[in-house]
């Protein structure tokens, strides 16, 4: 484990880099965002970087694909920026358009966490959100465990509030598979467990509509590469210039079980994700152009990378007829997502 400065923020904050390994995998991680800013794994040639990150604050701070962060309090979108709760409406601030995305400019994805446990295959983070924080009710405590353990990442989450809340945490990590600097991800395999998807309309806010995949390019229950797909004449896609959807994990919310693999056939990479959350967001880095300049000089650029977000369903506050995530006074809210590692020699 190395724990060293790697910056300071423009109001002052100084932030660390943590480094984990356990002779199998290492992982870089910053006190800002909580982000996962590098993750080493091998591969049939030898050890690959497959997290995309930068190498300043200054890029860190200027960039705005919420690059490797962990966000909340509210991960994906919400409609207007408003819902309802316990009879209360509440107005979020904007920052996608008329919707909310991702905590809010000030969400957890820019805020410098504390360090509560750092240990040489561990380091836990965390942050405190206020009563009414970018215009969420109730003080929100959080924390993440990001825990190296054989050959897997394992990311443990856990929140708390004192008053009733919505909570939905995740982390926007950008991968490929062939490394984070190897360019276009389109040619790699993706297998995503899951029969049904939540189909969007224009903002990329849910219709309320459970769709099955079955017939649509959305179907990934057999690994297909990302690409062979991604510009078909499908409403779906071109609404978000490609996938960029929550699709249903098939199997029981709250236990753990596969939500996706993704495989390249150049590095010879397997990427497992697992989880007890009930949805991943699927995002095939349509928007990805325009990012600063990544580690070592790497440019980086629209589809070089994907996300698999796993989390509660995009806007789920609107839509009772999705899995709820109201966090009371006296629960917690605790939840698991294992990135497992493997290669075909």
């Amino acid at each position: 484990m190395k724990r060293k400065p790697f910056g300071v923020t423009r109001d002052g904050r100084t932030v660390e880099e943590i480094v984990l390994g356990n002779g199998k995998i290492q992982c870089s991680l910053l006190t800002y965002g909580a982000s996962l800013r590098g993750l080493v794994v091998p591969g049939a040639t030898g050890p690959v970087d497959i997290a995309l990150g930068f190498d300043s604050m200054e890029a860190y701070e200027a960039q705005d694909k919420f690059m490797g962060a962990v966000v909340g309090r509210y991960a994906n979108r919400i409609a207007g920026g408003r819902f309802t709760l316990n009879g209360q409406n509440y107005t979020l601030t904007r920052n996608d358009g008329e919707n909310h995305l991702h905590g809010g400019p000030t969400g957890f994805f820019s805020k410098v966490w504390k360090v509560d446990f750092c240990g040489e295959k561990s380091v836990t983070f965390s942050c405190e959100a206020e009563n009414m924080e970018e215009g969420y009710p109730g003080r929100l405590s959080v924390s993440v465990t990001y825990q190296l353990e054989d050959s897997e990442l394992r990311l443990s989450y856990r929140a708390a509030a004192d008053q009733a809340t919505i909570c939905n945490l995740t982390n926007h990590a950008y991968f490929n598979l062939n490394g984070h600097d190897a360019g276009g991800a389109m040619e790699q395999l993706l297998t995503l467990y899951a029969s049904r998807y939540v189909p969007v309309k224009p903002g990329s806010i849910p219709t309320g509509e459970i769709a099955l995949v079955e017939g649509t390019p959305m179907d990934f229950r057999t690994p297909t590469i990302i690409g062979a797909r991604i510009d078909q004449p499908f409403r779906q896609l071109e609404l978000c210039s490609g996938y960029d959807h929550n699709w249903i994990i098939d199997g029981a919310s709250g236990a753990m079980r596969p939500a996706a693999m993704l495989e390249s056939a150049r590095s010879g990479i397997r990427m497992e994700v697992k989880t007890t959350l009930p949805g991943i967001q699927f995002y095939a880095g349509n928007y990805m152009a325009n990012c600063p300049v990544g580690k070592g000089g790497a440019k980086y650029g629209r589809r070089d990378a994907v996300c698999l977000e796993t989390q509660f369903f995009p806007d789920t506050p609107n839509h009772p007829e999705f899995p709820q995530c109201v966090l009371r006074p006296g629960e917690v809210w605790e939840h698991e997502t294992v990135l497992r590692f493997s290669y075909a020699d």
